[in-house]
């Protein structure tokens, strides 16, 4: 099919389906048919067949909604400041007093898990995940309640049931989610794992789904990974990188004794995130290995750069 791109801006075959547009965006299919079927942030045109269609400057819009969700703003007044043309690139801020959605999501999800309610806990997750990119999530929602639900614990308003609850719930789901979109995935291949003494795999699990959205493959080993164990995998299967994480309770003497001969003995790079990059930025570094922290966006983006360059 021949399709006229002059009123686009854009040259023959510069417009793209929606696979295309969320491994621009990093915004999953889902999300993006439901701001389009809820919010009409986008209009795509309509091939004969019903397939969806997006230009160049459908991609600029999804990164501009992208960037107001990341600086605090709901997706439901993310149309209104559009069309009244006062979207900015600088971070735009709720007020304190403000309500807020987030606040109000992880009220909802609090309340679901101090009453160990499964059904409204699995509720309250869909709905969020079918309108926000999980990197959003994970950084508005996921991980402040996580914080918030240790708070509670060490506090005693809280309890060790609470948050284990909680923790299988995310893992069941994350694994189920995981396993859905991994096929087809045509991208680099990345090899995950948690570094030894790591049992705590949700924050990998996010990570991996968010490497999911970009279209990359993930090869995942899961929580407590000894790091001689990975060079015998890279031997047999060809991935491009090697992606660790770790908490800020990993013991030093991890990154300082093991980091270094895992990147002696392997050819692609070796990233390390989560809180431990806090710790050990300077061990890191010397062994070889590039820190990614524990924002999710800013840590894909840093492997993108890192991989085009190899």
């Amino acid at each position: 099919m021949k399709t006229n791109n002059s009123n686009h801006g854009l040259p023959d075959g510069g417009l793209v389906p929606i696979r295309t547009l969320s491994n621009l965006t990093g915004v999953n299919s889902v999300t993006l048919r439901a701001w389009e079927r809820r919010y009409e942030l986008i209009k795509p045109i309509r091939t004969p067949k019903g397939h969806r269609l997006y230009t160049m400057a459908d991609v600029d819009l999804i990164n501009q909604v992208v960037t107001l969700l990341g600086n605090g703003m709901s997706i439901g007044q993310i149309r209104q400041v559009l069309e009244t043309d006062k979207a900015r690139p600088e971070p735009v801020r709720e007020p304190a007093t403000a309500f807020s959605p987030w606040l109000n999501y992880q009220d909802r999800l609090l309340r679901a898990i101090v009453a160990f309610d499964d059904g409204e806990l699995s509720e309250v997750y869909h709905e969020v995940l079918s309108l926000y990119p999980v990197d959003i999530v994970t950084h508005r929602l996921i991980m402040p309640l996580l914080r918030e639900l240790g708070e509670r614990w060490a506090q005693g308003s809280g309890s060790i049931a609470e948050e284990h609850f909680f923790s299988v719930f995310l893992r069941n789901k994350l694994g189920a989610r995981f396993h859905h979109l991994s096929r087809n995935r045509q991208g680099p291949k990345l090899l995950a794992a948690c570094l030894p003494g790591e049992q705590h795999e949700v924050g990998l699990l996010l990570f991996a789904l968010a490497a999911l959205d970009r279209d990359y493959q993930v090869l995942l080993l899961g929580p407590n990974t000894p790091l001689l164990e990975l060079p015998p995998v890279v031997e047999r299967v060809a991935v491009h990188a090697i992606v660790l994480s770790g908490s800020a309770d990993i013991a030093a003497t991890v990154v300082e004794q093991e980091l270094l001969p895992l990147c002696r003995a392997v050819a692609m790079p070796v990233f390390i995130g989560g809180r431990i990059t806090d710790r050990c930025l300077d061990a890191i570094t010397a062994a070889g290995a590039v820190p990614l922290g524990d924002d999710l966006n800013l840590a894909l983006r840093g492997i993108d750069a890192m991989l085009a360059r190899c």
